[in-house]
This record gives structure tokens, sequence and C-alpha cells, in this order.
């Protein structure tokens, strides 16, 4: 294995401080942050998250060794591609396709995975390389499968990987059909977003093993991440969420923004149709990571909510079907009852503000009281009980 000199830079240390005090890195995971260094992995040109700004700005190690290396060393999510490959130059791209996650949600994941040396591996979404790389690290570059969808990005990762001594194989492919070659897997881990668990996951898992995946719905890209362990049976994976996260989305799975031209013709109308006593806050809470558009969204299927500037005290929250033509508008005031417009055979709205009152009703829950099932069959969720679920 390759020996780094620059293991030991004091913001990586205190890096690594943090994210211990934190609970994010735990004691048996620490080895492997020491010795594993996400610099290892990163490309000289990189977009690191700018706390500061709040957007992507393009670092070159060639040009600025030592703020890519800070980027490097913070808890920050770096994009490493944008537009599947297709963008050129220095300046941000419109959509970003492959990254590298926050270490610290990168070994919260590795502590929710609970894998042990030995244990055979799965890992959907390699990227950079640098998470296949501290699972190599502690259960041994042969026990690890890893795939990638983006031929570039797989490439790039293998490369660096057998450049750092763990050289794991890495699969170009789908990584929704898993890797039944090498299966049975003790533990099963996406660092890609889904809309749904792939039942071949489950199928490659050995019984009780586990699957650790960001989870969410069509509703927004706020996910949780699901922790399911597989029945004795082998005929299921069931488990409990364990915190928000957002990843970009398995490219088999992703949804296409809602038009909304081809949902509302010629405007709403100056005519609301009803009111809604909720206020913005209390139907969006502080983020989209909120508890309750996590909630809304488990049960209001098929369904994009879009949240829209506010202008002159007013913020209008559009719900788009994702089966019809189906839209609402609810326009929430500073001051005063909210307006809300509805059109075709769904009353979305109606649906929502049901959701959010059924949440409320159950004392307004968090992420770690909802759970899913993944069957066969399909996918349910569940609230404190997985033996009363219903299907999203």
């Amino acid at each position: 294995m390759t020996t780094h000199a620059h293991q030991d830079r004091p913001g990586r240390t205190e890096l690594g401080r943090v994210l211990m005090t934190g609970g994010a890195l735990s004691p048996d995971w620490a080895p492997a942050y020491t010795n594993v260094p996400r610099a290892a992995f990163l490309p000289d040109l990189m977009w690191p998250f700018d706390m500061a700004s709040g957007r992507s700005v393009p670092v070159s190690r060639s040009d600025d060794p030592q703020t890519w290396q800070g980027y490097a060393d913070a808890d920050v999510p770096i994009v490493t591609q944008w537009d599947d490959g297709r963008h050129r130059g220095a300046a941000p791209g419109a959509e970003p396709t492959s990254s590298a996650s926050m270490p610290s949600v990168v070994f919260r994941m590795l502590r929710d995975l609970d894998a042990s040396p030995g244990h055979r591996t799965l890992e959907i979404g390699t990227g950079t390389g640098w998470n296949a790389a501290l699972l190599a690290y502690r259960l041994g570059a042969g026990n690890v499968v890893t795939v990638e969808v983006d031929r570039a990005v797989a490439a790039a990762a293998r490369t660096a990987l057998e450049r750092f001594g763990l050289p794991v194989r890495v699969i170009h492919g789908d990584g929704s059909a898993g890797w039944p070659d090498a299966a049975p897997y003790d533990r099963i881990t996406a660092t890609c977003g889904l809309r749904t668990i792939p039942y071949a996951w489950v199928d490659q898992c050995r019984p009780h093993g586990v699957i650790v995946a960001p989870w969410g719905t069509p509703w927004g890209n706020g996910d949780a991440v699901a922790r399911l362990v597989v029945a004795g049976d082998g005929r299921s994976a069931s488990g409990a969420f364990t915190g928000p996260v957002e990843f970009m989305k398995l490219r088999a799975q992703r949804i296409a923004p809602p038009v909304h031209g081809e949902y509302v013709t010629g405007g709403v109308g100056d005519r609301a149709t009803s009111s809604t006593e909720l206020s913005e806050a209390a139907f969006l809470g502080e983020s989209r990571f909120s508890l309750q558009r996590f909630a809304v969204g488990l049960r209001v299927r098929d369904c994009v909510h879009v949240v829209a500037e506010k202008r002159e005290g007013a913020r209008p929250v559009w719900l788009y079907g994702l089966g019809d033509r189906s839209w609402a508008c609810v326009l929430f005031r500073d001051a005063g009852t909210a307006s809300v417009w509805q059109s075709g055979p769904r009353r979305l709205w109606d649906e929502a503000e049901a959701a959010h009152q059924w949440w409320r009703d159950r004392g307004e829950p968090g992420h770690e009281r909802f759970g899913l099932t993944v069957t066969a069959e399909g996918q349910s969720a569940w609230l404190d009980d997985l033996a009363d679920p219903w299907p999203v």
C-alpha cells in the first residue's frame, strides 16, 4: 500500500477529531480514516462546495495546491464530474453527476453498515474510489466489489485504487442489477440516491446481511439513509432510517423535472379554489431535509413539489402529479391565510395537507421512527411497526 507523507496534515487531523467527537467516525473505522486519505482519490480539477458562497467553486491542484488540499481535508462535498462527463472547462457545469461525499456522511454510513474484517461487500456507485478504499482497508481488497455506471469514472477509480495499493474489483455496469458473479454478500451499500431499492440486492445478500442506501420519494431530493436487514429466509429486507442525506440519484432511477407548461396552461386564474391555515414554516420546515417534507413524501405518492422564490412576501409551492397532469399551487403569504389552486383528477394539495396532519397527529415523528421493507413484490414504508405498512 502506498505511504502518503501528508496523512498527518493539521487540517486532516482536526477533521478526524471533529468526526470522532460528533459520532460520525467510530473507533473501528478510525484506522481506515488515518491511513486512507480522501486526497489520494480526488482529481486535479475539482469543484468543492464553498459554504460561504453556497455554490460549487473550481479548484485546481496545479494552480493552487494549498486551497485544493484544504478542501480535500474539509467536511464538504466535492463535485468531480458534471453533466455525465460532457462538461468541459473549469467553470461548473449544469448538473453535478459524480462527487466525493462529505466525510461525515461517508463515515456515518460506514458505521451503519456495521461491516467487519472478512465481510464480503458490494458497493454501488464507485465515484472517486475513496469509499471502496476505506472498505478495502478494513475488510480486505479481495472482499470488496464496486460497480460504477460511468465508464470514465470507473476507469479513474480503478487507477486510483491500484495506485494506492488497494486493487478492489471495479465493475463498469448498472448497479441496479447488483453483481451476482460474486454473490452472496454480507453487506451491500450504495453511494447514490434511490427511489426504489432493487430486489436484486436483497437476492444477492445473505440472510441477516445488511443493506445501507440513501432512499427517498419523488417528493424532493431530501432523502434518508435506509438500513435494511435481510430476513432469515432471504426473501425480504426491512429496517429503519438513520438520518437525512442527499445524494445524486442512481442514473436508472432519475426523474426528469416536471415541465410546468405541460401541467398549467394559461395561468392559474384569479380565483383560488380554496385556502389553508397552514403556514409556510409549518408545511416546509427549515430546510429540504425537514421531517415534515420527508413524512409528506412518504404519504403522497408519485408527486413532486417545487418551492419557488419568495417575492413581495409571497411564496408559491407547486405540486405536480407524475401519473397524470394533476397539479396544485399553494401561495403562502407572510400575513394571512394561504390561497390554493388545484386541477386534475387528483386533489394534490388536499393529499399533502392530510399527510401533514397525519404526521402531526402522530407526534411529528423523526426519520428514525420510519422504516422501509423491500420484497419481490415491491417496497413499503411504515411508522414504528413494520407490520403496518403502506406502499411507496
